[in-house]
């Protein structure tokens, strides 16, 4: 890291209620938010408080993967929508949201993130991304195509794509109402590429914005990902366990874009972070207790398998055996099980084990501020992400513990900045200008 480099943080907004499954029937939450844009507003408004540089909305048009009898559904209503709403009721935070490759059509996907990027003045980004579930392929009437099309599909349509937006030149637009002239004509120019996957006449007619195009991102760690990031994103979502894999990850990616002759600096890896802020350490157990529910006992089975050793379900608020903790062995098939292993032999009940998010998909801060605050400086200092971006477990007041008692602690170590420096989402990220295609790649 640079001496004077600060770390980046995002929002993760999913279905506005919180990353926990039972945050929707937690006191004070409004049960009907999942459908308020005004509900995401708010949530935006207050990571714009707390001066994180984006929101990142995920997308899956894919079936419903949760019980829909007990649980929301894990994504927004519409995350280009979502995200107009927000942009007119926000100033400087980044607005990033997931559209697939895959099942869109470029020039339409063109399009919609170009005008989120001028009515947000500058501030949108892309999560370029491919589609994997055959759920998702079937509400298009299709079946998913290999990885070899789906990759290959991916690179020309962003390629087609970055052509698009750069297809009305940044010098183009005149709107002189004295001399009667638009547009430079001779500035606005088809495109006319066609690839194997894709392809498109152009161009698009919509001027550059404050930050000329939108950003790339990626959210993914296949090789196939290490490519694609490496070749176009300025920002990967990553998902890593261990500061050890987490750096390994990074690594890849800026060998990735080392590789197609761009400076590793420019790809900036973000690092997942799921938090229960609260005043101690039983406190936030009991929190995510009430939020788990019925859930944590249906989850020991998975805990089990990870710890390789006996548990008993009617035993879920006494901890595991010594004669058990001595032949348990974590998982090498899971990255985990290494970390849910350290918790138990803390003397933790089987509840309280689970409570501590040991299975959840990113680490997790159960406890107080300091907690998060010294996870992310001991992984910003060793390399091991250049930022993060942050799953509240519940949103309504998840996202203001986290503005209010972990940024400041962050600032106060020189870690995070004090106030936006530009109102760009380029600017926020110290990404390089661009406006079409990336001549190097």
């Amino acid at each position: 890291m640079k001496v004077d480099q600060k770390m980046l943080i995002g929002l993760h907004l999913g279905n506005g209620y919180g990353s926990q499954s039972g945050a929707w029937r937690m006191p004070g939450v409004d049960p009907e938010s999942y459908k308020s844009f005004d509900a995401r507003v708010k949530q935006a408004q207050a990571a714009e408080r707390g001066k994180f540089q984006f929101i990142f909305l995920p997308d899956g048009p894919g079936a419903v993967m949760t019980d829909i009898a007990t649980e929301s559904p894990a994504f927004n209503l519409d995350v280009m929508m979502t995200l107009a709403a927000v942009a007119r009721e926000t100033e400087y935070i980044g607005l990033v949201a997931t559209g697939s490759t895959t099942f869109n059509e470029p020039f339409n996907l063109a399009r919609q993130f170009k005008a989120l990027d001028i009515m947000s003045h500058g501030r949108a980004g892309w999560n370029a991304i491919t589609s994997s579930g055959e759920d998702v392929a079937a509400n298009y009437g299709k079946r998913i195509p290999s990885s070899e099309d789906r990759y290959g599909r991916a690179h020309e349509a962003i390629q087609l794509i970055q052509a698009l937006w750069g297809s009305w030149q940044k010098d183009a637009w005149i709107h002189n109402q004295e001399t009667g002239q638009f547009a430079r004509k001779e500035q606005i120019l088809p495109i006319n590429l066609q690839g194997k996957y894709v392809g498109s006449r152009g161009p698009l007619y919509i001027p550059p914005s404050e930050q000329g195009q939108p950003i790339i991102f990626h959210a993914c760690g296949s090789p196939n990902a290490h490519e694609l990031a490496g070749r176009f994103a300025n920002v990967v979502i990553g998902a890593a366990f261990t500061i050890e894999d987490a750096r390994a990850q990074r690594n890849l990616f800026r060998a990735a874009a080392k590789r197609y002759g761009r400076d590793p600096d420019e790809i900036k890896y973000i690092a997942g972070l799921m938090t229960t802020i609260a005043k101690d350490r039983r406190t936030a157990l009991d929190r995510r207790i009430q939020l788990g529910g019925d859930s944590l006992v249906q989850r020991l089975g998975y805990l089990q398998q990870m710890l390789g050793v006996p548990l008993d379900p009617s035993r879920m608020n006494e901890s595991i055996s010594k004669a058990q903790l001595e032949t348990a062995r974590p998982s090498r098939y899971d990255p985990r099980s290494a970390n849910a292993l350290k918790i138990a032999k803390e003397g933790w009940s089987l509840r309280d084990i689970l409570a501590h998010g040991v299975i959840d998909y990113h680490p997790v801060i159960v406890g107080p501020a300091v907690e998060a605050a010294d996870h992310m400086q001991m992984w910003f200092e060793a390399e091991a992400a250049d930022g993060f971006w942050i799953s509240p477990d519940v949103n309504s007041d998840g996202i203001d513990a986290f503005v209010d008692q972990v940024v400041p602690l962050l600032q106060e170590r020189g870690l995070f900045h004090k106030e936006y420096e530009g109102k760009t989402l380029r600017g926020h990220l110290g990404a390089p200008d661009q406006y079409g295609i990336d001549p190097r790649v």
